[in-house]
């Protein structure tokens, strides 16, 4: 006899940041608290801690005091 195949369920959510939709396999309680990565780097500076070459890549500037200095 063959094992069913199960079915993965699928569950859409939205960031209520960026407005990008998302899909997991868990479904979530508070979808109003669900924001992307990036929002989160966003909120928090702080706590960014991905390597300056994916910053770049990704097109995130690292603000620094010279940098502010410099525009001033």
């Amino acid at each position: 006899m063959s094992k069913r195949k199960r079915e993965q369920r699928t569950y859409k959510y939205e960031c209520t940041l960026t407005g990008k939709e998302y899909r997991l396999t868990q479904k979530v309680e508070k979808t109003d608290e669900l924001v992307s990565v990036d929002a989160f780097y966003q909120l928090n500076p702080d706590q960014d801690d991905r390597p300056v070459a994916i910053k770049k890549r990704l097109g995130v500037e690292e603000e620094t005091e010279d940098t502010e200095e410099t525009k001033n």
